[in-house]
């Protein structure tokens, strides 16, 4: 299969849109439920689409895009901790950070068209999700993916553990349903 990845940058910001459609990805999320915290559901679908759309006219490159065939089929949230406040908080049992956040990034959300699903393509962008937090002076990378897969394919955003133990990351802590899983550089 000939999938090509490329960080989420201005000039590819249309093909995110035209891959989320017009519901923004899921019940208009836009990817920032991680970003905004307890904010979330306050914000309006359009400031949420905004802020993502900020994060990537700043340069800052929230994510990744699989392309094949040159349509946009797969996308992957990674970024540094300090960028998702709902993984900053001590307060939250699931995703408070464990130990020293600097140099810590995470990878938070898989998007997919339905019909580009089990093809691989979450595991390719996994790994290039993992290439790039290296690239971009991450020491380690985070995880929170599922471990019940029985709850549907929509549920599946985090990603699988079985998906991020093949890419080399391992549980270092679990909280129900949802271990928090790292890979170090």
């Amino acid at each position: 299969m000939n999938v090509e990845i490329h960080p989420l940058a201005a000039d590819r910001w249309d093909d995110l849109v035209t891959l989320f459609g017009p519901i923004g990805a899921h019940s208009n999320c836009w990817c920032t439920w991680w970003i905004l915290g307890k904010e979330y559901g306050e914000a309006e679908p359009k400031d949420r689409r905004a802020l993502l759309e900020k994060l990537t006219k700043d340069e800052q490159e929230p994510g990744l895009l699989a392309y094949r065939s040159n349509a946009p089929v797969g996308w992957c949230a990674v970024g540094p901790r300090q960028r998702y406040a709902r993984m900053m908080s001590e307060r939250s049992q699931n995703y408070r950070p464990v130990d020293e956040t600097a140099g810590n990034w995470v990878i938070n959300c898989f998007f997919l068209q339905k019909a580009e699903r089990r093809r691989g393509i979450a595991t390719m962008l996994l790994e290039a999700a993992v290439d790039f937090a290296f690239a971009h002076g991450a020491g380690s990378i985070d995880a929170y993916p599922l471990i019940n897969t029985t709850q549907g394919a929509d549920s599946l955003f985090v990603g699988t553990v079985s998906m991020f133990e093949r890419a080399g990351f391992v549980e270092i802590r679990r909280m129900r349903q949802r271990p928090l899983m790292r890979r170090t550089w």
